[in-house]
């Protein structure tokens, strides 16, 4: 004979009953995950740094779309890779809560890169020109964020192509804009909630690519000026080859500069700037290339940051661990 607390159970586990119990416990044991902070963020994405040589072998590639970058329209107008398609990187910032140069929204980086040409299934090659590689790895950088799994950099930028004797071209390309859907990465950025609860935390270390001046607080520039408490400062031009602001040092110089900083792998990794952009740089080179595991974006960086009077400031020289 079955006992009754044997015949509560069965019709417990039997009936509508028992699944929402379930589903409440389920919730109950997973929900607090889900708000864990991203500690080895999760990308399928790569991005890699290519040479001259790797765009004429991939060149002809239907599924490959090359972005030129370069905010002048003359310097595309007058010469480019063969199908390329010219959106300066101005085009991906904008105003936002009255802030200034913040990227868009979701839906308008959708647009941006749909009129581009870019699909999700798309190859996307970057490459910018002049002063610096940074127009390159924020579009790069913005291509992960957006979800796009297959982005190269290209090394040395239409500079370093040119001068490597490869083919360009005055002519525009012709194709047809296709759908483009954003599949937000948001565990590869921070917000500034998130930035005031990691400041000062073990194993947390912020990297801060600006000038020395900016850094140190000594040029009058934001409202309060200086650096996050704890930040190292990393100047990113030190990533790149003097004479080619567009072409990486070797890996092992770059390791260098990070050991002598006590950057290491292990470490969870925030870089922070001036405005979103330099910080693309350092993390496309830590995240992809020498693949540190822990390595996020704060986008707001100290254009936001500063106009926080409650969130501490450093300045002068980095604190010495």
């Amino acid at each position: 004979m079955i006992s009754k607390q044997q015949a509560i159970w069965k019709r417990l586990t039997s009936g509508k009953l028992f699944m929402v119990g379930l589903a409440v416990f389920t919730c109950l044991l997973i929900g607090p995950l889900v708000h864990l902070p991203a500690w080895g963020n999760v990308s399928n994405s790569k991005i890699q740094f290519v040479s001259p040589n790797w765009v004429a072998e991939n060149i002809k590639d239907p599924n490959l779309r090359i972005l030129d970058v370069r905010n002048s329209p003359l310097d595309y107008i007058d010469g480019h890779l063969p199908g390329a398609v010219n959106v300066a990187d101005t085009a991906f910032r904008g105003p936002k809560e009255g802030l200034p140069v913040q990227y868009w929204d979701n839906r308008k980086l959708g647009e941006i890169f749909a009129n581009s040409g870019v699909t999700n299934k798309s190859r996307v090659l970057v490459y910018s020109d002049g002063r610096d590689v940074l127009g390159a790895t924020m579009v790069a950088y913005l291509l992960e964020r957006s979800g796009v799994k297959d982005i190269a950099v290209l090394d040395g930028g239409y500079k370093g192509y040119t001068a490597a004797s490869q083919t360009v071209t005055k002519v525009f390309p012709k194709y047809r804009p296709d759908r483009f859907t954003v599949r937000d990465n948001s565990a590869i950025r921070v917000s500034i909630k998130e930035v005031k609860n990691l400041i000062g935390k073990t194993g947390v270390r912020f990297i801060d690519p600006r000038p020395a001046d900016l850094f140190q607080g000594k040029e009058n520039l934001w409202v309060r000026n200086g650096h996050i408490p704890g930040a190292k400062n990393i100047p990113w031009p030190t990533f790149t080859e003097p004479q080619n602001p567009h072409k990486l040092k070797s890996l092992d110089e770059i390791r260098k500069i990070l050991a002598d900083k006590k950057i290491t792998p292990d470490n969870n990794i925030i870089v922070s700037c001036s405005t979103g952009r330099e910080a693309t740089l350092q993390y496309v080179v830590l995240k992809h290339l020498l693949g540190y595991p822990n390595v996020r974006v704060y986008e707001g960086s100290w254009t936001e940051y500063s106009t926080y009077p409650d969130l501490p400031v450093a300045t002068g020289p980095e604190e010495v661990s």
